[in-house]
Protein backbone atom coordinates (compact mmCIF):
# COMPACT_ATOMS: atom_id res chain seq x y z
CA UNK A 1 0.00 0.00 0.00
CA UNK A 2 1.07 3.40 -0.54
CA UNK A 3 1.99 5.66 2.26
CA UNK A 4 1.75 9.31 2.86
CA UNK A 5 3.33 11.23 5.23
CA UNK A 6 2.01 14.67 6.04
CA UNK A 7 2.86 17.53 9.11
CA UNK A 8 -0.25 19.46 10.37
CA UNK A 9 0.26 21.28 13.83
CA UNK A 10 -2.93 21.35 15.83
CA UNK A 11 -2.79 22.66 19.18
CA UNK A 12 -4.72 21.22 22.46
CA UNK A 13 -8.12 23.42 21.98
CA UNK A 14 -8.16 22.53 18.19
CA UNK A 15 -8.94 18.87 18.62
CA UNK A 16 -12.08 19.07 16.86
CA UNK A 17 -10.33 20.68 13.71
CA UNK A 18 -7.85 17.69 13.91
CA UNK A 19 -10.80 14.99 13.68
CA UNK A 20 -12.52 16.93 10.39
CA UNK A 21 -9.09 17.01 8.80
CA UNK A 22 -8.75 13.12 9.53
CA UNK A 23 -11.92 12.46 8.47
CA UNK A 24 -11.65 15.15 5.37
CA UNK A 25 -8.52 12.75 4.72
CA UNK A 26 -10.43 8.88 4.68
CA UNK A 27 -13.28 10.76 2.71
CA UNK A 28 -10.77 11.11 -0.05
CA UNK A 29 -9.03 7.28 0.34
CA UNK A 30 -6.02 8.42 2.99
CA UNK A 31 -6.43 6.64 6.32
CA UNK A 32 -5.30 8.00 9.29
CA UNK A 33 -2.23 5.31 10.27
CA UNK A 34 -0.34 6.68 12.82
CA UNK A 35 1.11 10.06 14.38
CA UNK A 36 4.21 10.48 15.88
CA UNK A 37 5.70 14.38 17.62
CA UNK A 38 5.23 17.19 16.36
CA UNK A 39 2.65 16.68 14.42
CA UNK A 40 3.70 13.84 12.03
CA UNK A 41 0.95 11.89 10.36
CA UNK A 42 1.09 8.73 8.07
CA UNK A 43 -2.04 8.06 5.81
CA UNK A 44 -2.50 4.59 3.77
CA UNK A 45 -3.75 4.89 0.47
CA UNK A 46 -6.82 3.14 0.14
CA UNK A 47 -10.55 3.94 -0.36
CA UNK A 48 -12.26 6.42 0.19
CA UNK A 49 -14.92 5.94 3.18
CA UNK A 50 -16.49 8.28 5.55
CA UNK A 51 -14.32 7.14 8.82
CA UNK A 52 -15.00 9.29 11.94
CA UNK A 53 -11.93 10.20 14.08
CA UNK A 54 -12.38 11.16 17.90
CA UNK A 55 -9.62 12.07 20.29
CA UNK A 56 -9.32 11.87 24.04
CA UNK A 57 -6.26 12.81 26.20
CA UNK A 58 -5.30 10.26 28.89
CA UNK A 59 -2.86 10.79 30.93
CA UNK A 60 -1.10 7.65 32.73
CA UNK A 61 -3.81 7.88 35.77
CA UNK A 62 -5.28 4.79 35.35
CA UNK A 63 -6.15 1.68 34.10
CA UNK A 64 -5.42 1.90 30.09
CA UNK A 65 -6.41 -1.36 29.40
CA UNK A 66 -9.59 -0.87 30.91
CA UNK A 67 -10.31 2.88 29.90
CA UNK A 68 -9.07 1.39 25.56
CA UNK A 69 -11.78 -1.35 26.32
CA UNK A 70 -14.93 0.95 27.00
CA UNK A 71 -13.68 2.35 23.40
CA UNK A 72 -13.21 -0.76 22.11
CA UNK A 73 -16.87 -2.17 23.34
CA UNK A 74 -18.23 1.06 21.78
CA UNK A 75 -17.09 0.37 18.84
CA UNK A 76 -14.25 2.13 17.90
CA UNK A 77 -11.06 0.81 16.64
CA UNK A 78 -8.47 2.51 18.75
CA UNK A 79 -5.84 4.16 16.13
CA UNK A 80 -2.68 4.89 18.68
CA UNK A 81 -1.38 7.43 20.50
CA UNK A 82 0.67 11.11 20.06
CA UNK A 83 1.68 12.27 23.48
CA UNK A 84 -1.05 11.57 25.79
CA UNK A 85 -3.48 12.54 22.69
CA UNK A 86 -5.92 8.98 22.25
CA UNK A 87 -6.53 8.16 18.47
CA UNK A 88 -10.34 6.59 18.15
CA UNK A 89 -11.73 5.79 14.64
CA UNK A 90 -15.44 4.57 13.58
CA UNK A 91 -17.14 4.92 10.26
CA UNK A 92 -20.34 7.29 9.95
CA UNK A 93 -23.48 5.29 9.56
CA UNK A 94 -25.32 7.30 7.45
CA UNK A 95 -23.20 10.38 7.33
CA UNK A 96 -24.17 10.65 11.19
CA UNK A 97 -20.52 11.32 13.43
CA UNK A 98 -20.73 9.64 16.12
CA UNK A 99 -19.17 10.95 19.25
CA UNK A 100 -17.54 9.71 22.40
CA UNK A 101 -18.38 11.51 24.61
CA UNK A 102 -22.24 12.53 24.91
CA UNK A 103 -22.51 15.74 26.78
CA UNK A 104 -20.82 19.12 26.87
CA UNK A 105 -19.72 18.29 30.41
CA UNK A 106 -17.84 15.13 29.66
CA UNK A 107 -16.13 17.67 27.18
CA UNK A 108 -14.83 20.07 29.40
CA UNK A 109 -13.56 17.88 31.49
CA UNK A 110 -11.56 16.37 28.68
CA UNK A 111 -10.32 20.09 28.46
CA UNK A 112 -9.57 20.56 32.44
CA UNK A 113 -7.37 17.80 33.24
CA UNK A 114 -5.11 19.30 30.11
CA UNK A 115 -5.54 22.83 31.95
CA UNK A 116 -4.26 21.43 35.53
CA UNK A 117 -0.91 19.83 33.48
CA UNK A 118 -0.57 23.12 31.74
CA UNK A 119 -0.84 25.20 35.12
CA UNK A 120 1.28 22.51 36.64
CA UNK A 121 4.42 22.57 34.03
CA UNK A 122 3.90 26.61 33.79
CA UNK A 123 4.65 27.37 37.39
CA UNK A 124 8.11 26.45 37.17
CA UNK A 125 9.20 28.68 34.30
CA UNK A 126 7.56 32.03 36.71
CA UNK A 127 10.25 31.09 39.14
CA UNK A 128 13.30 29.86 37.21
CA UNK A 129 12.87 33.58 35.35
CA UNK A 130 12.58 35.07 38.50
CA UNK A 131 16.13 33.55 39.67
CA UNK A 132 17.88 34.31 36.21
CA UNK A 133 16.50 38.29 36.05
CA UNK A 134 18.59 38.39 39.21
CA UNK A 135 21.78 37.91 36.86
CA UNK A 136 22.61 40.84 34.63
CA UNK A 137 24.65 38.71 31.99
CA UNK A 138 23.77 38.91 28.39
CA UNK A 139 23.71 35.26 28.26
CA UNK A 140 21.52 35.02 31.13
CA UNK A 141 19.11 38.07 30.07
CA UNK A 142 18.60 35.90 26.39
CA UNK A 143 17.86 32.83 28.77
CA UNK A 144 15.26 34.93 30.58
CA UNK A 145 14.07 36.26 27.73
CA UNK A 146 13.31 33.14 26.18
CA UNK A 147 11.55 31.75 29.16
CA UNK A 148 9.47 34.33 29.46
CA UNK A 149 8.34 33.63 25.44
CA UNK A 150 7.92 30.26 26.78
CA UNK A 151 6.05 31.31 30.26
CA UNK A 152 3.54 33.58 28.07
CA UNK A 153 3.38 30.53 25.90
CA UNK A 154 1.71 28.69 28.56
CA UNK A 155 -0.33 31.26 29.53
CA UNK A 156 -1.68 31.75 25.90
CA UNK A 157 -2.88 27.91 26.17
CA UNK A 158 -4.37 28.48 29.59
CA UNK A 159 -6.64 31.09 28.44
CA UNK A 160 -7.51 29.24 24.97
CA UNK A 161 -7.99 26.50 27.25
CA UNK A 162 -10.20 28.05 29.48
CA UNK A 163 -12.21 29.98 26.75
CA UNK A 164 -12.81 26.56 25.57
CA UNK A 165 -14.55 25.15 28.49
CA UNK A 166 -15.94 28.07 29.23
CA UNK A 167 -17.58 27.97 26.17
CA UNK A 168 -18.77 24.00 26.67
CA UNK A 169 -20.09 24.99 29.69
CA UNK A 170 -22.30 27.73 28.46
CA UNK A 171 -23.95 25.12 26.29
CA UNK A 172 -25.31 23.13 29.36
Amino acid sequence: MTEMKEFRWFWAWDDEKEETWLRDMAQKGWHFKSASIPGNYIFEQGEARDDVYRLDHFTGNGDKAAYLQLFIDSGWEYMGEMNSWQYFRKTAQNGEAPEIFSDNESKAKKYQKILLVMVVFSMPFGNLIRILNQDSSHFFEGLTFFMFLVFMFYVYAIVMLLRRILALKKKL
